[in-house]
């Protein structure tokens, strides 16, 4: 599988300045999820935010520390969402250097009815694995804007790619955790992942005239706007995909990845499932699939 940003090779630990007052420190938990590794962000010049402190690793503990200089220190805190690569560390963290969380909520935070319905049915998560644990001392709604030492963030309620995920503004930055990345796109699995949501905050975010994205993993969007519209055009041709597959008949989520993803290893294909199953929720939503039968995972849609 060719490698998406083969210039991207940080040094898993080691703080780089992407620009005046913003840091990247890259946890050393690489996967075909996470890439490179997550990217932890340190903001402001003495008293410091760290964005996403990442998995619950020694090393990258000792890491983000040993980035804060003689004279600064870590004031806050702040979690896009509650998955287990970005969210653990941050409850050691505060311990440490009693900073207090800043999130929009737990791991069910945000959740739409259907899904909550699909959540209580069983049906459970995939991919990079919820932080069940997670609990923010402060909850940020859209809009509320978190102020340390010489820096302002505003928190943008941005569900889609897990329900309470928040992206923050520093001007015309956004750190865009998962919502939006450049190396690839991003996993929406149910009943954390809702397609709607996702499709919503993109658009919301199209709104806006932003710089850079600097996100979870990968290097920095340097052109946002271009990449809000990539995929969302790739959203909608999955749909166009999913639609064309179920005029052959009824079909599962399983049968429907492994038609239209015939170039995805096959490590990757229970994410692809993941996938075609939100698309699958979303356009029941809209009255345009039906599921055969209850609405489950393992259901057979067919076309309206």
């Amino acid at each position: 599988m060719q490698d998406p940003q083969p210039d991207f090779q940080p040094v898993p630990g080691k703080p780089d300045e992407l620009l005046p007052g913003v840091r990247r420190v890259v946890a050393p938990n690489p996967s075909p999820m996470t890439f490179r590794g997550t990217n932890s962000y340190l903001v402001g010049t003495r008293g410091l935010a760290v964005i996403d402190p990442g998995p619950d690793m020694d090393a990258h503990l000792d890491a983000l520390l040993a980035s804060v200089g003689p004279d600064q220190h870590i004031s806050h805190i702040l979690v896009t969402h509650a998955h287990l690569d970005h969210s653990p560390l941050a409850r050691r963290l505060s311990d440490v250097t009693g900073a207090p969380v800043f999130a929009f909520g737990d791991a069910k935070a945000g959740r739409s009815a259907v899904m909550t319905r699909l959540a209580e049915g069983g049906l459970v998560g995939g991919g990079e694995g919820v932080d069940t644990a997670f609990a923010p001392d402060h909850r940020l709604a859209d809009g509320d804007t978190v102020t340390g030492d010489g820096w302002t963030l505003e928190a943008l309620h941005t569900p889609g790619h897990m329900a309470n995920h928040l992206s923050f503004a520093l001007d015309g930055t956004l750190f865009s955790g998962d919502l939006v990345m450049g190396w690839a796109t991003s996993l929406v699995s149910p009943p954390d992942g809702d397609l709607t949501a996702f499709m919503t905050s993109l658009r919301g975010l199209a709104e806006r005239p932003w710089s850079r994205f600097l996100p979870g993993h990968g290097d920095a969007v340097s052109q946002p706007a271009a990449r809000i519209a990539d995929l969302l055009s790739h959203r909608e041709g999955r749909e166009t995909s999913i639609l064309a597959a179920l005029s052959d008949g009824p079909a599962t989520a399983t049968e429907l990845a492994s038609r239209i993803y015939v170039e995805t290893p096959p490590p990757l294909l229970p994410a692809a499932t993941r996938n075609v199953l939100a698309h699958l929720i979303d356009l029941v939503e809209r009255s345009a699939v039906r599921p055969v039968g209850e609405l489950r995972a393992e259901a057979r849609f067919s076309r309206l």
